[in-house]
């Protein structure tokens, strides 16, 4: 796969820690569980979308861009990240906001990441859940042009094809952590929703015949979408590194049975699994993604889909500091 020629600025702490999850394997009694902690890429308390944001940006600069716009939830951990690294270059950052939650707490539309992205200086439009967010960006970079701004926009999440190479480069990155310490994945789980980041993976995975199968446990739409939303995006990454055809239709897999009421929305689930990991490994997941996909992993485990003598690796996706946005959400301790 030719991903040395594609501009990259490189931000991210790799590699980021592979590390044994003892106390947790211990506790559900299960297969051997380790997490890979791309919590720890960084940027702005780090996250998934440092990775993509490598190839992004490069692009954005390469184009000779000076703003940059993108989209996200209220809570969006790309917008946070998007915003801290355009501050580091001195680009201006625009941050649609769409209110796919309905959550009216001050400290979900005012702490967390939304404190963050003011802080390093975005500037913030909030719409309402349902608005067409291509669009809207579209509209807003017509403006910033006419106005004499050169922007480039970046997809929620950064989930396209050239966003995804920082997945691939993630999925070859954990390859050789494992073959050096002589483990064998068994499987790698992860939440998935904009679907760059399982797409990334599997691209990478299956170019390089690692013979490692990825699972994502939705936070946003059904099974089936959410899977054809994945393979399609797998599929461009993979031509667009001159590997056309090397994803396979049944490498995509995705749980959507951990949602709950909708994106954003805690549930019972999320808060033991992030209270869980809390307290046995002493590191924190976020509400929104590594929070619902731990708990789809721990109802697996208990669910006897996942035994003994397994390795299962749990790819952290960051956003910590969400859990600032949703201190409504946990019960006192």
């Amino acid at each position: 796969m030719k991903l040395a020629r594609f501009p990259r600025l490189r931000i991210t702490h790799a590699p980021t820690p592979l590390e044994p999850m003892p106390r947790l394997t211990q506790l559900l009694g299960g297969p051997t569980l380790w997490i890979k902690r791309d919590d720890c890429t960084g940027l702005a308390t780090g996250g998934n979308k440092t990775r993509k944001l490598e190839y992004l940006i490069a692009d954005a600069l390469a184009a000779g861009a000076d703003t940059v716009v993108t989209q996200g939830a209220t809570q969006s951990n790309h917008a946070r990240q998007t915003a801290a690294i355009a501050a580091k270059l001195g680009l201006s950052c625009h941050l649609i906001l769409e209110d796919r939650t309905g959550l009216r707490h001050d400290d979900y539309r005012n702490s967390g990441n939304v404190l963050l992205d003011r802080l390093f200086g975005a500037q913030l439009s909030e719409v309402p859940v349902g608005t067409d967010m291509d669009q809207a960006m579209a509209l807003l970079a017509a403006r910033l042009r006419d106005d004499g701004r050169r922007p480039y926009v970046i997809p929620g999440g950064g989930s396209n094809p050239l966003g995804a190479l920082g997945y691939v480069t993630c999925a070859l990155e954990l390859a050789e952590q494992a073959n050096n310490a002589g483990l064998a994945i068994d499987v790698l789980v992860t939440a998935t929703g904009s679907a760059g980041t399982q797409a990334g993976l599997v691209a990478g995975f299956e170019g390089a015949r690692a013979g490692i199968p990825v699972l994502g446990i939705g936070v946003r739409a059904p099974k089936a979408p959410q899977e054809e939303k994945v393979f399609q995006l797998a599929e461009q990454t993979a031509e667009l590194l001159g590997a056309a055809g090397a994803v396979r239709r049944e490498a995509v897999v995705a749980n959507c049975d951990y949602v709950g009421a909708g994106y954003g929305v805690p549930t019972e689930g999320m808060i033991e699994a992030v209270t869980m990991v809390a307290r046995s490994e002493g590191i924190l997941l976020d509400p929104v993604y590594s929070g619902k996909a731990m708990a789809g992993l721990i109802d697996l485990v208990r669910k006897g889909q996942f035994h003994s003598g397994q390795n299962v690796v749990f790819l952290h996706t960051g956003g910590a500091v969400g859990l600032h946005g949703y201190v409504h959400a946990f019960p006192a301790a």
